[in-house]
C-alpha cells in the first residue's frame, strides 16, 4: 500500500502513462486531434534558453534585450554576485545567469550594456 502524499491516485498515474506511451516511443505526437497536441517553440522565443554556450554566440542585442527585460534599471551599478541574486530572485534561466558566475568578482556594471558585452565577449 503506497501512502504518499502524491497529487494523483495509482490509477490516474498508470492512466497518464499509457497516454504517453506513443509519444514517448515513437518521439513524435501520435494523436489525430491537432489540439491535444503541445505548441511548437514559437519564432520570437529568445536564442538565450539554450543554455551558457548559446548566450555566447547570441547576438548582443538578444542578450541585452533579455537582461534589460528581467534586471530593469534599478539593479545598477552592481557587481556579478548581486546581479546573479537579482536574476534569480527573478526566475531568469539557468543560460543568463551561469555566464555571470566566470566574470571577475570585484567588476563593477553601470548599465545592462556593460553586463551584455562582458558576458557574450569571447573567452
Amino acid at each position: 500500500m503506497q501512502r504518499g502524499s502524491d497529487r494523483l491516485s495509482v490509477h490516474r498515474d498508470d492512466e497518464m502513462k499509457h497516454e504517453l506511451r506513443g509519444l514517448l516511443q515513437s518521439g513524435h505526437p501520435t494523436r489525430t486531434e491537432e489540439w491535444h497536441d503541445p505548441e511548437p517553440v514559437a519564432d520570437d522565443d529568445p536564442a538565450v534558453a539554450g543554455g551558457a554556450a548559446a548566450v555566447r554566440e547570441a547576438p548582443l542585442a538578444t542578450v541585452r534585450l533579455e537582461l534589460a527585460r528581467i534586471l530593469g534599471r534599478t539593479s545598477f551599478p552592481a557587481g556579478p554576485q548581486q546581479l546573479a541574486r537579482t536574476l534569480r530572485r527573478n526566475h531568469a534561466p539557468d543560460a543568463l545567469v551561469e555566464p555571470l558566475e566566470h566574470l571577475p568578482h570585484k567588476a563593477r556594471y553601470s548599465n545592462v550594456q556593460q553586463l551584455a558585452e562582458a558576458i557574450t565577449r569571447p573567452e
